[in-house]
Parts: structure tokens; sequence; C-alpha cells
């Protein structure tokens, strides 16, 4: 017997089969090869179709069965990790009533802040654990104020995997962990946030139905399982956001325990067993996948907008698209620590919360055409990223939560060796990198939900170590060229 996941990115979408019975894994893949496109028909907008992604799922569904030769039969259970924070809105059809606007997107902030201002700061941050931000609940209340023809069609809101959830099984549902990242989860309640929703004067009956992280959220109807090869009657029995899933993927479970991801965006996510809260907003509080009211796990988030996304698009504008990555790695550990004095500030990809939802843009300092080359271009872009990794994990420590260990998976920046040890070396962390991946945690997950397994910690194993990141003895260099980019930022942020 097998078990599916898929983790739908912004860049792309992958999709792991999992052997029930020894939880190794049977294949892997994903589609496109190359980035799909986010559209930015204006500054600070970020959308996609989601009509697009179906189609991906499809076509990595099929790819993944061709290489694999899995009989669809033997397929019992299917887990959904999604990007987060972005919302889609159908019709009574079940048709998207326009693009998705996606989690980097920039447009409602806005939008949070007034609700944040009329609520009231304590009220939020006690309640929700963040402020409406630019989040899905800002976003929706954008499109009623901006686009009221598109408003008043709406039939159900979904995030980004409640979507692809639809498609399969033709049911509309969320999860509370689904709510919460959308800012619209009460912690003090245990419900959805009506304090929110009434004051953006939001619909309560545009929510769809509620389903456990874990268990059955539908089975896969004739027409989808047509267009995916599986087998109709497939049961669909987890969907988490892709942090969420991408720590339980690494087994981050318990408070203490930490883990992170530089994709398209970085991420380092806490958990802790309290309603913890930055008074400032700079990180979020979401209900992690193993959350109960008798056993409180919320996971804390601090995202970073600008890092895989700056360092691909580094990688495109010098013209070395066809350079493998690894190859780049050379280039930028050729370079000494501090990239002779060039500094690079990622934030080009839209708001970020860590500095107060401001869009500072990218900045590139102290490049000097006739010493810099473009090994220097990608060791600053690289040290860029673990700066702003430091910078936001200052955060944690201010909220009292210690984090020792950092857990990633093999698959994301963190296969960078320059950007892993700057970030291990100037938190003083050791950075454990563990052989698996959001679609493969999303398949072990869904393996909970079918019965195949009694718990998420039984799911994900024993976890294999790929490879450790330890402080580097000689830090002066990186602490050095790290004070200079701090300070480059502040003064931006002035």
């Amino acid at each position: 017997m097998y078990l599916l996941g898929f983790d739908l990115g912004s860049s792309s979408v992958k999709a792991a089969l999992v052997r029930a019975d020894d939880n190794s894994v049977a294949g892997a893949t994903q589609y496109p090869d190359t980035e799909m496109e986010i559209s930015s028909p204006f500054p600070g907008w970020a959308e996609q179709d989601p009509d697009l992604w179906w189609d991906h799922i499809c076509k990595v569904t099929r790819k993944l069965l061709d290489q694999t030769r899995v009989d669809p039969a033997r397929v019992k259970g299917i887990g959904i990790a999604y990007q987060m924070h972005g919302l889609v809105v159908v019709d009574r059809n079940g048709k998207p009533l326009r693009p998705s606007i996606i989690w980097c997107d920039s447009r409602a902030v806005g939008e949070g802040q007034k609700a944040f201002d009329a609520i009231g700061e304590k009220m939020c941050l006690s309640r929700l654990l963040n402020s409406p931000g630019n989040f899905t609940a800002a976003k929706l209340k954008w499109v009623k104020e901006h686009e009221p023809g598109v408003y008043e069609q709406v039939y159900k809101f979904m995030l980004p995997g409640d979507y692809i959830g639809y498609k399969l099984t033709g049911e509309m549902h969320t999860t509370a962990s689904g709510l919460s990242e959308g800012i619209l989860w009460d912690f003090q309640l245990e419900s959805q946030a009506d304090l929110l929703l009434n004051q953006m004067g939001l619909d309560k009956a545009l929510i769809p139905d509620l389903s456990p992280t874990f268990g059955l959220q539908g089975v896969l109807h004739e027409e989808a399982a047509r267009a995916t090869g599986l087998k109709a009657g497939t049961p669909v029995t987890y969907r988490a956001g892709d942090q969420p899933n991408n720590a339980l993927s690494l087994g981050v479970l318990n408070p203490g325990e930490a883990a992170a991801t530089g994709g398209t965006s970085g991420v380092v996510y806490g958990v802790t067993d309290r309603p913890a809260y930055d008074p400032a907003s700079r990180v979020n509080g979401f209900v992690h996948v193993n959350h109960t009211p008798d056993a409180p796990r919320i996971g804390i988030l601090l995202c970073i907008n600008g890092t895989g996304i700056q360092y691909s698009w580094m990688r495109r504008q010098l013209g070395k698209e066809a350079l493998p990555y690894p190859e780049i790695e050379k280039l930028a550990a050729g370079v000494a620590a501090g990239a002779d004095g060039l500094r690079i500030l990622p934030f080009g990809n839209g708001a970020e919360r860590m500095l107060g939802n401001r869009d500072p843009g990218a900045r590139m300092v102290n490049i000097q055409f006739n010493r810099h080359t473009q090994a220097h271009l990608f060791r600053a872009a690289l040290e860029g990223i673990a700066f702003s990794f430091v910078y936001g994990l200052s955060v944690f420590e201010e909220m009292g939560m210690s984090v020792s260990t950092i857990k990633v998976g093999n698959d994301n920046l963190f296969q960078s060796a320059v950007f892993a040890s700057a970030i291990a070396t100037l938190t003083n962390c050791r950075i454990e990198m563990v052989k698996t991946t959001g679609a493969v945690g999303a398949a072990r997950a869904a393996g909970v939900g079918s019965g195949f397994f009694a718990s998420p910690a039984e799911a994900v194993g024993t976890q294999e170590l790929v490879h450790v990141y330890n402080p580097m003895p000689n830090a002066e260099a990186h602490r050095s060229a790290y004070r200079q980019w701090k300070q480059d930022l502040e003064q931006l942020l002035i």
C-alpha cells in the first residue's frame, strides 16, 4: 500500500509516494521543471491562477505514477501541503472568480492595519496571536472594498490547499490550522475569529466547513480520478500549510523544537505550548498540526519573503541560468566571508513582516567595479539571505524562545554551506539536515489520517541525518560582515 503527498509551492508542485508498510520513499518528482510565474500587474501584487495549480497537480501525479509504476488502486491516502496565506475565491460552481492573491502579495497591508487599530493591539494579539496584517482575512477585505462585484459573487473563500482539496473531492473544507494562518482563528475560544470577521464586515458563511488536519476530508471523485490517473474513492486524509507541514516532516512537534526552510521565501518555525506573541507582530503564531485544546502546540513563524527568489533572480540576471547551483556554490565558496565588502539586502519580494510590514526593496551596497566579480555577487547574495535569518531570529530571543538546534530539509538553500554555516556561526546553533521533503512529509501524514500510523510522531519516524552544520570557530569575519549589513538595513528603515 502507498501514501501520496503533494507540496504545492509558488515555484512548483512536488509529489511523493511513500510505502505504508515500511515508511520508505517509493518515488518523488516535481512539475514544472522551471519555476511557475508569479504575476505582478501592480507593484506589491503577486497572483497565480488556481487552475494552473490544479493542472500541475494532475501532471505531477501522472508523472510520478509513470515513474514508479505504482498501481493507483494501491494508493490509500492523499496528503496536501500548500503555500500559506493565499486567497482563492470561488462562485457556487466552484469556479475561481479572480486569480489567487498569494502569500507575498502586499496590497492588503492597509486593510489589516485598519482592523488592528479598530480592534485594539491587546485584543488582537491575545486572542489571534497576530495583527491581521497582510494575511488571508485582510486580502478578502481588500476584495470586498476594491472589487465589490467579485465579492458579491463569492460563495466560499479558500486557502490554496483547500482549493486543491476541493478539486480532488468536490467538497469545500478548511482546517483550524488553515484558519489560523489567515488570522481567522480565536485561540482563546478555539473557534473561528468572529471578532475579526465582524470588524471587517466579512460574511461568516463564506468560510468552508471545518475538517480535522488528520482524518477523512473527502474522497476522489470520478472527474479528478480521470485527470490525475488515480482511482476514484481514494481518500484525502491530511492537509496543512507548507511551514507546519515542513516542521512535521522534520519531526518538529514539541515545545522547544524548531524547523527552517529556504525556498522562495525563508522561514524559521518554532513550537511552543503557550499562546506566545511578539508585541510588534514581527513573527506570527499559528495552530500547529498536532495542536489540541488540552495539549496546545503553537507554531511561531518567522517569514522572510526575499530569500530563494532573490538567489534565483541573481542567477538569471548574471546569465547563469544553465549553471547548476552546486557550481554557483563553488564560486561563492571561493570568496572570503564578507564578500570583500559587498553587501546585499534581499528584501525585494513584497512587504516584510519582520520589518513591520515595510517594503524597502532590495539593495546592493558598496559594489566596486574593479574588485567585485560574479563570485562576489553570489557570495553576497547568500550572505544577505543568511543575515536576514539571523536578524529575524533575534525576535525569538526577545520572546524567550531559546533555539539551540534547527532542523532543515535537504532540498533548499540549506544545501549551501556558505549560507547555512553563516547562520550556524552567527546564532551559535547546530543545524541538522534531515533526509525528507515536504511532499514526503505530507504523504506520511496522510498515513495518520488513513490509520496506518497511530500518531504524527510515528509517521515521521526516526530522522536520517544527511549533514550537520556547526558554528565555525573563527567567526570574526562573519560577525563584522553582519554588523555592517545590519547597519545598512537600519539606516534604510529610518
